[in-house]
C-alpha cells in the first residue's frame, strides 16, 4: 500500500470492517521500506533493531526476514528475539544496567555482547559472564533530540581507556565505543561530535594495546510525525554520518546502530472511533476509545506529538480529544482543529508505531490497548 491519504483511508475502512476498534495497523511493507533506506543511506553500518520501540513478535520475525540483529535491554527482550529464530550472535545486550540472573541467562545463551558505562558493572560482567565482549557507552551531547538518552547513562569520556583497561584485567573483551544522541535527534551535530569523541577513545586505547573493533552510533534517527514536518531528514544526515565514519575510522572497524523509531513508526497507524461526545468549555469533546494510559502512552512517555485526522469532512472546529478512563490526566489534546464529529466516527494517527503499543498499560479500568494487525 503507497503511502498516501487515499490508500490510508481506504485501508482504515477494510481493516474496520474485519475487526473492532482501537486497532494498531503495522504495514510490513513500510517496515521493508524503512529497512532498506536505512542499508542504502548507511551501507556500512549494520542495523539493531531496538526491539523497546514495538516488540510485536511480527514486526521481530521481519527484522529477522531482512537480515537485521536486535537491540534487546532485558533478558525477557532477548528470549523473545531468540525464540522468534534471530541467531545469538546478531543480538547485543546494551543496557548498561543489568541484572546478575539477566547476565547469567544472558551468556548461558551465548549472548556475549554487551555495554557498560561503569567500573561496578564490569565485575558484575566478569563474574557473570566471563569472557563476555564489552564495549563502553559514553556520554554525548544530546542537544536538541526529544528524549535525552545521556541523562541516565554513559561514561564520560575522560574515563574509557581506563575502563576499558579495566574490563581487560578481569578476563572482559573490550571491543569498541558505543553513544547515544538522544530520540527523535534533528541535530546531526550530536552524531559528528560523538564520532569525533569516540575515534579519538579508538586511537588511545590503540596506544595502550587495546584493539577495538566495534562503533555503535545508537538510534535517535528522525521521522516525520507531521505531514508538514520540514527539519533535518534521515538521508541528510546519514550521508554527513557516512562521510565521518569513513574519514575517522579504519576499514576494519564494524558499524552497528540501534534504530528503533526510525524502523517501527513510520509503520504504525492507530485507527480509534468517538465514543461520546460532549460541549464543554466552548468547545466540542469527543471522547476515544484509546488514551494515554493505551496507545497515546507516547504523549507521556516518549513527549511526542501526534497528527490527528478524520475521515469525516467539514468545517473545523477547534476540538478537544479524551481517552475512555475515568481519570481527568486521560486528556488526549485540548485543542485539535477537527470536521465535526459524531459517534463512531474515526480518528486515526499515522506515524505511531513506535513507543505507543509497546507503553500501552494493559487493561487499565478495564480498557485494552489497540488490537494489532499487520497488513
Amino acid at each position: 500500500m503507497k503511502n498516501k491519504s487515499g490508500g490510508i483511508e481506504n485501508l482504515i475502512r477494510r481493516m474496520l470492517k474485519k475487526h473492532s476498534s482501537p486497532l494498531m495497523l503495522i504495514q510490513e511493507d513500510v517496515l521493508e521500506r524503512q529497512f532498506r533506506a536505512f542499508r542504502k543511506a548507511l551501507p556500512e553500518v549494520t542495523p539493531y533493531y531496538a526491539i523497546k520501540a514495538n516488540p510485536y513478535p511480527g514486526i521481530i520475525k521481519k527484522f529477522i526476514e531482512l537480515g537485521a540483529g536486535f537491540d534487546v535491554a532485558s533478558a525477557n527482550e532477548m528470549n523473545v528475539v531468540l525464540e522468534l529464530g534471530a541467531s545469538h550472535d546478531k543480538i547485543i545486550f546494551a543496557n548498561t544496567i543489568k541484572s546478575h540472573e539477566d547476565m547469567r541467562s544472558a551468556c548461558k545463551k551465548k549472548v556475549k555482547l554487551m555495554t557498560f558505562d561503569n567500573e561496578s558493572e564490569l565485575y558484575k560482567i566478569a563474574k557473570a559472564c566471563p569472557g563476555a565482549k564489552v564495549i563502553i557507552r559514553i556520554k554525548v551531547a544530546n542537544i536538541g533530540s526529544i528524549v535525552e538518552l545521556s541523562l541516565k547513562f554513559g561514561a564520560d569520556p575522560e574515563q574509557s581507556i581506563s575502563l576499558l583497561k579495566k574490563a581487560r584485567s578481569l578476563g572482559l573483551k573490550p571491543m569498541g565505543v558505543s553513544f547515544h544522541v538522544g530520540s527523535q535527534c534533528t541535530n546531526s551535530e550530536n552524531y559528528l561530535q560523538a564520532l569525533e569523541v569516540s575515534s579519538v577513545i579508538f586511537n588511545e586505547a590503540k596506544q595502550s594495546g587495546i584493539f577495538l573493533n566495534i562503533l555503535d552510533i545508537g538510534g535517535g534517527f528522525p521521522i516525520k510525525h507531521f505531514d508538514a514536518d520540514n527539519h533535518l531528514t534521515f538521508e541528510r544526515m546519514a550521508s554527513q554520518i557516512r562521510k565521518k565514519l569513513q574519514r575517522l575510522f579504519d576499514k576494519n572497524v564494524k558499524f552497528i546502530a540501534e534504530p528503533g523509531r526510525f524502523f517501527a513508526g513510520p509503520a504504525g497507524i492507530l485507527v480509534t472511533q468517538v465514543i461520546g461526545r460532549a460541549f464543554r468549555n466552548n468547545k466540542n469533546y469527543y471522547y476515544l476509545n484509546d488514551g494515554l494510559y493505551g496507545d497515546f502512552s507516547g504523549i507521556v512517555f516518549d513527549h511526542c506529538k501526534y497528527e490527528f485526522k478524520t475521515l469525516k469532512r467539514g468545517q473545523r472546529f477547534l476540538s478537544t480529544l479524551a481517552g475512555p478512563t475515568c481519570d481527568s490526566f486521560d486528556t488526549i489534546s485540548l485543542s485539535e482543529d477537527l470536521s465535526e464529529l459524531d459517534v463512531g466516527n474515526v480518528v486515526y494517527v499515522k506515524n505511531i508505531g513506535a513507543y505507543s503499543c509497546a507503553s500501552a498499560v494493559p487493561n487499565f479500568n478495564g480498557f485494552k490497548p489497540a488490537k494489532i494487525v499487520m497488513c
